[in-house]
């Protein structure tokens, strides 16, 4: 493998930015996220993955979904019961802040 694999789904950023290879993930975290957060847990792990996909042959999906979980390390999901229909439909989880 190499800092050029690229994701089998690209990850796309709310300003029309593309993270699509191992190599434009790194460099984006390491563009956006402060010196002060890059000790954080979520962060680590996605550099950790990051590397291991490129320079170790490690699986690329969990590098993929370690960067997404730094890129969304603030967010914060809740389960919120929802009402169900009557054939048994499922409960939802959203944001808190989602509007209902």
């Amino acid at each position: 493998m190499s800092w050029d694999s690229r994701f089998t789904e690209p990850i796309q950023l709310p300003d029309d930015i593309k993270l699509a290879s191992l190599r434009e993930s790194i460099a984006h975290l390491v563009k956006t996220i402060p010196a002060a957060e890059r000790r954080l847990p979520a962060v680590i792990t996605a550099a950790e993955m990051l590397t291991a996909a490129a320079e170790h042959g490690g699986p690329i999906e969990f590098a993929r979904i370690a960067t997404l979980q730094a890129l969304n390390r603030h967010a914060f999901r809740a389960f919120i019961p929802t009402a169900t229909s009557r054939t048994g439909g499922g409960v939802i989880w959203r944001a808190i802040d989602d509007e209902a």
